[in-house]
């Protein structure tokens, strides 16, 4: 492996030039001194790993100095923190383990002398959707997005599981009138009455997950969505055909229509979320 002065390491937003001592966020230097960047290099050439308090003592201080270890190395590490934006009771980027050392969140990418090196973080490594590689996915990364205030994905994430939440209800509550609707439309097949009472069952807690989740803002919510997006997308696309029940009130182009947008809100509460999460990883 290249030496670790010649390399150079991106995560998100964030460069670090490893041989002229830089840290730039968006191409935009920062500050940051020189004990905290010795910290960050060896964090990020260890990304996913467990790097010990001993081995930062050995790195940062020779046998024969004195020092308030931890208190300076505490110290260290806040001010790396408050540089990437990043919390200790809600970590993004350094995790603290208590009494054993401290270990590097996100995926890094390594460069050294034309050489990529993919690290791969912990959680992609407990994740295989993470694991994909970018250029088999065909579903948008959250690098291909553009950094949207975090209000406003959330507050059209909130109104997309409020949205499937009063058709799962609305459903349910009128379900003598639906079987009417089915009846007249496939001849009451007792099976598709079946799928429409368990698929709401399961949507409603699901729903209500994700919209406590996303009001209290529950940490790594993208990470938890994408787990879970294979059987959100089928529940969804289940109900993308609804509007066809109201076809002879409504009209066959304007079920369509309204079919045409349900299949795609799957796709689009999966876009909200890792813009969310972009946004909050530019702090």
């Amino acid at each position: 492996m290249p030496d670790e002065g010649r390399r150079i390491f991106r995560f998100g937003v964030f460069e670090v030039d490893a041989a002229d001592g830089e840290l730039r966020k968006s191409g935009v230097r920062l500050r940051l001194q020189d004990q905290p960047f010795q910290v960050l290099v060896l964090l990020l050439g260890r990304a996913g790993e467990i790097v010990t308090r001993e081995e930062l003592r050995q790195k940062l201080w020779p046998a024969d100095t004195f020092v308030d270890f931890d208190h300076s190395l505490n110290t260290i590490i806040n001010k790396l923190r408050e540089v990437l934006g990043d919390s200790a009771t809600n970590p993004r980027f350094i995790e603290t383990l208590a009494k054993r050392g401290y270990r590097f969140l996100p995926a890094v990418e390594t460069v050294a002398i034309g050489i990529i090196e993919a690290t791969v973080s912990l959680s992609e490594a407990q994740d295989p959707i993470a694991k994909s590689p970018p250029t088999t996915s065909l579903l948008t990364r959250s690098e291909d997005l553009p950094s949207v205030p975090h209000g406003y994905t959330r507050v059209l994430f909130l109104l997309i599981q409020i949205l499937y939440l009063s058709f799962y209800i609305a459903a349910l509550a009128r379900l003598g009138v639906v079987e009417e609707l089915l009846e007249h439309t496939f001849g009451h097949p007792a099976w598709i009455t079946a799928i429409l009472v368990v698929s709401a069952a399961v949507g409603i807690p699901v729903r209500l997950y994700l919209l406590s989740a996303v009001a209290f803002d529950v940490a790594g919510l993208s990470r938890k969505f994408l787990r879970l997006f294979p059987g959100i997308f089928v529940l969804d696309q289940l109900w993308a055909l609804s509007p066809f029940l109201l076809a002879p009130q409504i009209g066959l182009g304007l079920a369509l229509a309204a079919t045409a947008a349900l299949i795609y809100l799957p796709f689009s509460q999966r876009t909200l979320l890792l813009m969310r999460e972009r946004a909050k990883s530019q702090g």
